[in-house]
């Protein structure tokens, strides 16, 4: 079992639809209940509830050393406050309860837990739309950051903006990593991948015949201006200082191997295209391309690139570099 101070008290409700709801500082992925709120959510005395963390703990269901936990709780005893240890039980153990104790609020969230079972296993999936309504005005907050980072003429859509507010839900980068500008920097991929200018021109060749024929495109298409532009790019991804790499990791390559694609124009035509294939051929070859990488998202952010500030180019490639981890 493991030892945490309690730092904040969490109050653990019923709602009136029977689900468990709580109101309080979540600091980790579950939350905790003692014996006593434990038994006020399901209105069932506390040896009724020992009861059954017992049968749960000999049946093997649930494992006590991951499922309990020791909180230092301080509370007033006459005229002193006292600290004392107590057992708390996180949201695994709370929920096997509930499927076990005979009381009408144990019942009214039997009722809601089948429900909601019922709904994910038809529909493959839940809403919880109290959560949805509470984060509505962060979501709307983290289209307007991503937007913050475009000039104000500028061809991003607002399909565009969602696309990429989507893709990069599960980490909420404009509301944490945009404010405090921690977009990751350090090593995250210890892969290595050797890439020349040669390799890549040639695959951006045989892309360029494949839209030819297709008529999507002209001779024009990924020709460039200057002999040695993609090899100049592929050098500065590749730089080494003091006998270290500028940019040590995989990721970081892939990142500004997109931007200075995009933002150098290497080519004559085609930049943003050929930007774009250039990141994914170089994903690829290093074993990190993610299926999160749709190709909207990835238009998405080819075009937020080409249409941002210069002086933007860190958190531009920060962007990146959360999308691919």
């Amino acid at each position: 079992m493991s030892k945490r101070t309690s730092s904040k008290q969490l109050a653990i409700y019923q709602a009136k639809n029977g689900a468990i709801a709580f109101r309080g500082d979540l600091e980790h992925d579950t939350i905790w209940g003692n014996l006593n709120q434990i038994s006020d959510l399901f209105d069932v005395q506390k040896p009724a509830i020992s009861k059954h963390l017992k049968h749960i703990y000999e049946s093997g269901e649930l494992d006590k050393k991951t499922t309990v936990s020791i909180l230092e709780t301080v509370q007033k005893e006459g005229k002193r406050m006292v600290t004392r240890k107590m057992e708390y039980y996180n949201l695994d153990a709370i929920l096997s309860i509930g499927y076990r104790v005979n009381s009408k609020q144990a019942t009214q969230f039997r009722t809601w837990a089948t429900n909601i079972l019922k709904q994910h296993l038809i529909q493959g999936y839940t809403i919880n739309k109290q959560r949805i309504e509470s984060h509505y005005e962060q979501f709307l907050h983290a289209v307007a950051e991503v937007k913050s980072l475009l000039p104000k003429e500028n061809n991003i859509t607002s399909d565009d903006i969602l696309e990429l507010v989507n893709a990069f839900a599960s980490t909420w980068f404009s509301l944490d990593a945009y404010d405090k500008d921690t977009f990751p920097k350090e090593k995250i991929s210890k892969k290595s991948i050797s890439v020349d200018a040669a390799e890549l021109l040639n695959a951006l060749g045989q892309l360029k015949q494949d839209l030819i024929a297709k008529k999507q495109t002209t001779k024009l298409f990924a020709q460039e201006r200057k002999v040695g532009s993609v090899e100049g790019i592929i050098g500065n991804i590749f730089q080494t200082a003091f006998g270290k790499d500028v940019y040590p990791d995989t990721t970081q390559k892939a990142a500004h191997l997109l931007y200075f694609m995009v933002k150098n124009h290497p080519f004559v035509d085609g930049n943003k295209r050929s930007g774009a294939f250039a990141f994914i051929w170089f994903l690829r070859k290093a074993g990190l391309l993610r299926p999160s990488l749709t190709p909207e998202t990835l238009t998405a952010l080819t075009l937020l690139i080409a249409e941002s500030n210069p002086k933007d180019k860190e958190k531009m490639v920060g962007l990146v570099m959360m999308l691919i981890i």
